[in-house]
């Protein structure tokens, strides 16, 4: 709150509503908590506007009013792109937008009505957590387990505790918990069905996963401007319909096909590297007040989401990597994705991120961080990992750098931001440069 007081007379904001976590604990806790000063106490003077929650709900009959709206048309939501390669943007998404995926998802997730429970680990204003975690379990009347944070044996006690049947979540997470020492003492067995997206999952992480619990785990595709899933593999508990790798299928009603990134004019076929792009009813209406950039990956209908990828002849799709993510090294494309899926095979990696350094000679070279796993740290050279990855990867494709880190930075659904370690090395160039 007091940050939107701050900036509340500059916005054309008219109500805020307020509310305190104390007010829904459990007496214990909420005496306790405020004791040991573990909730948030702000106080929070009234003044025209600001209305408090509980004595809204108090007040009001839980009727909702008569209101018309277009679904197609009206906005929903104004959700903003997470900025992992720039400034974020307000994607406009309709009622329609939001329904149409919260529907698909149910279906593709195999819900069955009222039965299933959900792990709700991802923010719930974050688009893929809105969508998966929130909206997705409301239509299907599931049950959400809210989980405030990422604390592996809180996950993993959650999941033995409510036996969770369904989570979706982004790679790091799947990682976080495949590397958990204790993680093979709790009973995993009510899990049925996966989703990871948000970011590239390491066939190595989706194979151990799996093992460990038993539970089938696909990669699936999305991005803000399409609230968010466009792709996903199938559910397949045989798992012969689904292709490690890949993000999938185009989900119902989705239209996919892959164009020349150069122009974004020409389809391309199966088996050649292009921009993908999509079309359907979850496609949003355009960036909010920012007509140039809306018209710049919004054509005919066709949304151009910015990642390389290619088709195979079954109409699987696999990204390749994010446009502005491409190295360029002595004029060869090297995908960072396709390095880091190596990296994360080293026994010692637990995280890593690959990104362009610039360099005078060969225009950028690649570079890796890498976060050890606790029990090698200290114990595995650059040299080493150079080494390891020269045996495994094309000569123009090695990595020429490692920095090792105790983290790297990521995104609030925990997806590793390449654009800040790549501005980080360009900054250091530039500073180089002027001496």
């Amino acid at each position: 709150y007091p940050i939107v007081e701050k900036v509340w007379e500059k916005t054309k904001v008219e109500h805020v509503i307020v509310a305190s976590i104390k007010e829904y604990l459990p007496p214990v806790k909420r005496v306790f908590g405020t004791l040991l000063k573990k909730i948030p106490m702000r106080k929070v003077e009234p003044r025209p506007g600001v209305h408090f929650f509980k004595e809204l709900i108090e007040r009001y009959p839980p009727e909702p009013p008569e209101v018309e709206i277009n679904p197609q048309e009206d906005l929903a939501v104004l959700q903003y792109t997470g900025g992992t390669t720039g400034v974020p943007k307000g994607a406009m998404l309709t009622h329609f937008n939001l329904v149409s995926n919260a529907v698909a998802a149910t279906y593709w997730l195999r819900s069955e009505e009222a039965k299933e429970v959900h792990m709700g680990i991802l923010p719930l204003f974050h688009i893929y957590g809105m969508t998966v975690a929130m909206n997705s379990p409301i239509y299907g009347a599931g049950t959400v387990v809210l989980i405030p944070r990422f604390d592996p044996e809180k996950i993993l006690s959650a999941i033995e505790k409510y036996k969770i049947t369904v989570f979706c979540g982004v790679p790091t997470l799947y990682a976080m918990l495949i590397n958990f020492p204790k993680v093979t003492k709790y009973d995993l067995s009510s899990v049925k069905f996966c989703i990871s997206g948000a970011a590239p999952l390491p066939p190595e992480v989706q194979k151990k996963f799996m093992e460990l619990t038993g539970a089938v785990l696909v990669e699936g595709y999305g991005l803000t401007e399409a609230a968010p899933v466009t792709h996903a593999n199938p559910l397949d508990p045989t798992m012969k319909t689904v292709k490690i790798g890949t993000i999938g299928i185009p989900w119902p009603d989705t239209d996919a096909k892959i164009m020349d990134a150069e122009t974004g004019e020409k389809e391309l076929p199966p088996g050649e590297v292009g921009e993908l792009v999509v079309k359907g009813p979850q496609v949003m209406k355009g960036y909010w007040k920012m007509p140039e950039e809306t018209k710049a990956v919004l054509r005919d209908g066709w949304l151009y989401t910015g990642d390389l990828a290619v088709m195979d002849e079954d109409g699987y799709f696999r990204i390749v990597d994010r446009k502005k993510d491409l190295i360029k090294y002595k004029g060869y494309s090297v995908y960072p994705r396709e390095l880091e899926d190596v990296l994360y095979e080293h026994p010692a990696v637990k995280l890593c991120a690959v990104v362009g350094k610039p360099d005078p000679v060969a225009g950028e070279i690649p570079k890796a961080f890498i976060v050890l796993k606790p029990e090698y740290e200290g114990k595995v050279s650059e040299e080493e990992i150079i080494k390891w990855m020269s045996e495994r990867v094309a000569a123009y494709k090695r990595i020429r750098e490692v920095e090792f880190r105790k983290e790297l930075p990521v995104s609030a659904v925990g997806k590793v931001l390449r654009r800040v370690l790549r501005d980080e090395e360009r900054r250091k160039a530039q500073a180089k440069e002027k001496k």
